[in-house]
C-alpha cells in the first residue's frame, strides 16, 4: 500500500512539471536569422550567416526563465556571398563540415535581472563544447492571422574562434591577422508555437 502510494505520488509530481514545463515552440526559419561578423585584415569586417537552422523552445509566457533551448544548424549551411570562401570555411581549415556537420546549444539556465534577461547554456563547435553566457531581449508574444502563438527573441554573443579549434589564419606583415580572433554573432529568433501536445 505504501509502494503504491508512493508510485502515485511520484506520478502526480512528474505531471505537474510537464504542466508547468511551458508549451513547445518551433523556430520558424523564414523569420529567424544567425548572422556573424569577423575582422578582416584589421580594417573591415566580413559577415556571412548560417541558411539551415532548427531549434526547438519550451516556453512558459509567465516564467521566462523556466525556458529551455536547443537549437542545431549545420555548418554547411554558411554563406558570406563568396562561394570560394564559403568552400574555404567548409575545409578542414575552419568548420571541417565533413566531420563536423552541426553546430549546437543547449540551454541550462535562464536569468532575469531587471527587464533583461540571460541565458546560460553549452556550446558545440567542431567537436568543443564550452559554457557561454550571453544577454537577450524578449520582444514579445503575439498571435499571427492564421492564429498561431508566436515569441520573438533578439541576442548578440562574442566568441573567440580559437576557443573551439577554427585556427586557421595568416599574419600580416604590418601586424595583425588575415582573420580577427573575434567572432561577433547575431541572432533574431522567431518561434511558432507547435501543434503538438506539451
Amino acid at each position: 500500500m505504501l509502494k503504491k502510494s508512493l508510485f502515485l505520488l511520484s506520478l502526480s509530481f512528474f505531471a505537474v512539471s510537464l504542466l508547468s514545463a511551458g508549451e513547445k515552440y518551433q523556430l520558424d526559419a523564414a523569420h529567424s536569422s544567425i548572422d556573424f561578423a569577423v575582422k578582416h585584415m584589421v580594417i573591415s569586417k566580413t559577415k556571412g550567416k548560417f541558411k539551415d537552422v532548427k531549434g526547438e523552445f519550451m516556453v512558459d509566457e509567465k516564467d521566462i526563465t523556466s525556458a529551455t533551448i536547443n537549437v542545431t544548424i549545420q555548418t554547411a549551411s554558411i554563406e558570406t556571398a563568396n562561394e570560394k570562401r564559403d568552400g574555404h570555411l567548409k575545409s578542414a581549415d575552419f568548420f571541417d563540415v565533413e566531420q563536423f556537420p552541426t553546430i549546437g546549444f543547449i540551454s541550462s539556465k535562464i536569468k532575469k535581472t531587471g527587464d533583461s534577461y540571460a541565458v546560460t547554456g553549452n556550446l558545440t563547435i567542431k567537436g568543443v563544447t564550452k559554457e557561454v553566457t550571453f544577454p537577450f531581449e524578449l520582444n514579445g508574444f503575439t498571435n499571427d492571422p492564421y492564429g498561431n502563438r508566436r515569441l520573438g527573441v533578439s541576442a548578440q554573443l562574442k566568441i573567440n574562434r580559437h576557443d573551439y579549434n577554427l585556427k586557421w589564419s595568416k599574419s600580416l606583415d604590418g601586424g595583425g591577422l588575415v582573420v580577427g580572433d573575434m567572432v561577433e554573432i547575431a541572432l533574431e529568433v522567431e518561434g511558432v508555437r507547435s501543434s503538438e501536445t506539451n
